[in-house]
């Protein structure tokens, strides 16, 4: 697999009991690493949600002293699409005012806002 085939998205290694790939899931972790780092340097808590029954999943809850949460999903992929909202906009939902910001995470290479304002923002620019 080179470079490119990785921006675009495309499966790689072998498939997850859980679903997904192992790309899929060390792209994951590289990204909850980088949120991580950040949200300590602002005393912010990062958490992994999912409802019991499963039917609902959040990659990414970084939460303030205060309890208001940005809720981030993590996509090996450059382009969203709306099933990747699904659990954001269910979030969103549930809790409201409580909810800061909603992004998505992904291997893209621009950062942009959609019209629902979720924002889109490529791995490569989480950092300093």
């Amino acid at each position: 697999m080179d470079a490119d085939a990785l921006l675009r998205g495309e499966p790689a290694g072998p498939p997850l009991p859980r679903g997904g790939t192992l790309l899929g899931a060390l792209f994951e972790s590289l990204v909850t690493l980088s949120v991580r780092v950040y949200a300590q340097a602002s005393e912010a808590g990062v958490f992994h949600l999912r409802t019991g029954s499963g039917e609902h999943e959040v990659d990414l809850i970084a939460q303030r002293g205060d309890g208001r949460i940005v809720a981030a999903e993590v996509k090996l992929a450059r382009d969203v699409d709306e099933r990747d909202l699904h659990h954001l906009k269910w979030l969103a939902g549930r809790i409201g005012d409580e909810l800061l910001d909603s992004v998505i995470i992904t291997t893209g290479e621009e950062a942009y806002r959609r019209t629902d304002g979720i924002a889109v923002i490529p791995a490569a620019l989480l950092g300093p």
